[in-house]
């Protein structure tokens, strides 16, 4: 079985050349591996790789040949002068690197690759672990395990985390593992459904059995028949219901609402919830009876607080999902990356899943860096570049901006004159004046944070350190 990987392969003996290009990929969101020539051939027969570049100086042009033929379906790019003519062989990256021709040849890798998907040579009944499932940490990795032991089987599964964690993604990846991969898989919301209309949604009912009820119509379990029915939000289930669920699973049969005609049910029970079923036990709104029926097999999934490390991978996954819909690619700097692994993360994959949608909007074919990010994912004190402005133009520039149209800034009376003296002032000393006293007071307020105190006073960052660099102020 054929893994496949997003990584890009750098295949050459170590040294500053190869390491230069490994910075580079990666300055570009690119996750890499440099492997030597002797243990090359053992790894591109094992997986796929996004790419693999070989760098020409200790391997010959008969090698390079003999290698790219054993694997055709495998991009390959070339750092170096020669030429190879072959057909999976992309292109040669030429130095000194340049960052238009480099991301071209990506891209040339990419379409390579979703057109030769077909001649990696696969397991039938592997499924790509998408989304939440991405990672190498240890948590998603004991999750990946699980599935792989229980998608076998026929046993109930209760699958606990955090809301926004992937729930449903395990339940789903449970399915296609499993022998009733052809069979249908019915989501089910237990606690977007009313109670009172639960049961229906459920079982199905009869022409007549209440009002509206205009036609006999299935339930869930019916529709689920031959597959995996997913009972999502099972903890928000009224205690009526799970009486009548329990009897369901017990003995797999049912009757519609309104029927009498008894039908048996041949489905597998995924569940999932965000809360805490044995203290809901205690205070007796969850049935223990129910919860030792479904707690067959629990899986707990992580939350991305607790994965922090796999966040680069997510966000990989997520923006190549995000340009297969058709709506834009963005990229991400190391230091935005690094940045958003230090966010706490309390709605998980959804949140990082919403945050890429939104960037992709903002920043379409982009790159995002720390100061592109939402302030609250702004980890990392990294100053904006601005175009120099000499120290005549900002004073031009501030008195421009006193007596313009806008709304005046309001100078406390007992220190600057509302009307000039006879004698008249120092314009230069009191405009400093008031500026020094207007950064004092944003860097108190913001508790000497630089950035914050910029955006209060509605000026860049450089600006300021500059103006306190002038005055001779510290944070402090």
């Amino acid at each position: 079985m054929m893994q496949i990987e997003q990584r890009i392969l750098i295949v050459g003996t170590p040294s500053e050349r190869v390491t230069r290009l490994c910075c580079i990929f990666e300055f570009l969101g690119e996750q890499c591996e440099i492997v030597s020539n002797e243990s090359f051939l053992a790894l591109i027969e094992q997986s796929r790789y996004r790419a693999v570049v070989i760098v020409d100086e200790n391997i010959c042009v008969e090698s390079i040949k003999n290698i790219a033929a054993i694997v055709p379906w495998q991009p390959m790019l070339l750092l170096g002068d020669t030429d190879i003519n072959l057909s999976n062989m992309l292109g040669t990256i030429e130095e000194p690197i340049n960052y238009p021709q480099l991301t071209e040849l990506l891209h040339f890798c990419q379409v390579f690759g979703q057109a030769k998907r077909e001649h990696t040579l696969t397991n039938g009944n592997q499924t790509k672990l998408f989304r939440s499932l991405v990672g190498r940490s240890e948590g998603i990795a004991k999750v990946r395990h699980l599935i792989n032991q229980v998608s076998s089987s026929d046993a109930t599964v209760l699958v606990l985390g955090q809301s926004g964690t992937g729930k449903e993604v395990v339940a789903r990846n449970i399915h296609y593992l499993s022998e009733r991969r052809d069979g249908p898989f019915i989501p089910v919301n237990c606690g977007a459904i009313p109670a009172e209309l639960l049961e229906s949604e459920l079982f199905g009912h009869e022409k007549g059995s209440f009002t509206g009820a205009i036609s006999s119509r299935k339930g869930r379990f019916e529709l689920a028949e031959g597959g995996t029915l997913f009972l999502d939000e099972i903890g928000d289930m009224p205690l009526q219901m799970q009486v009548k669920l329990l009897r369901v699973l017990q003995e797999k049969v049912f009757e519609r609402v309104g029927g009498s005609k008894t039908i048996a049910t041949d489905v597998r029970i995924v569940a999932a919830t965000h809360r805490d079923l044995e203290t809901m036990i205690v205070d007796n709104t969850f049935r223990e009876d129910l919860y030792y029926r479904l707690n067959v097999f629990p899986i707990e999934m992580p939350g991305l607080s607790e994965r922090r490390d796999d966040v680069p991978l997510l966000l990989h996954e997520l923006v190549s999902r995000v340009f297969n819909e058709g709506r834009g690619k963005v990229r991400f700097t190391q230091r935005a990356i690094e940045s958003l692994k230090e966010h706490p993360w309390s709605g998980n994959v959804r949140e990082l899943s919403n945050l890429v949608e939104r960037l992709t909007i903002l920043f379409p074919g982009g790159l995002v860096d720390v100061n592109d990010l939402p302030h609250k994912y702004r980890y990392i004190d990294v100053p904006e570049y601005c175009v120099e402005i000499s120290e005549e133009q900002l004073e031009r520039d501030a008195l421009a901006s006193i007596f313009s149209d806008e709304e005046p800034v309001e100078i406390p009376e007992t220190r600057f004159p509302s009307e000039l003296p006879p004698e008249g002032v120092n314009l230069k000393d009191l405009l400093a004046e008031l500026e020094i006293d207007m950064i004092r007071q944003a860097l108190e307020q913001q508790d000497s944070v630089v950035a914050r105190a910029a955006e209060m006073l509605g000026i860049r960052r450089t600006t300021l350190v500059e103006k306190m660099r002038k005055y001779g102020l510290s944070k402090d």
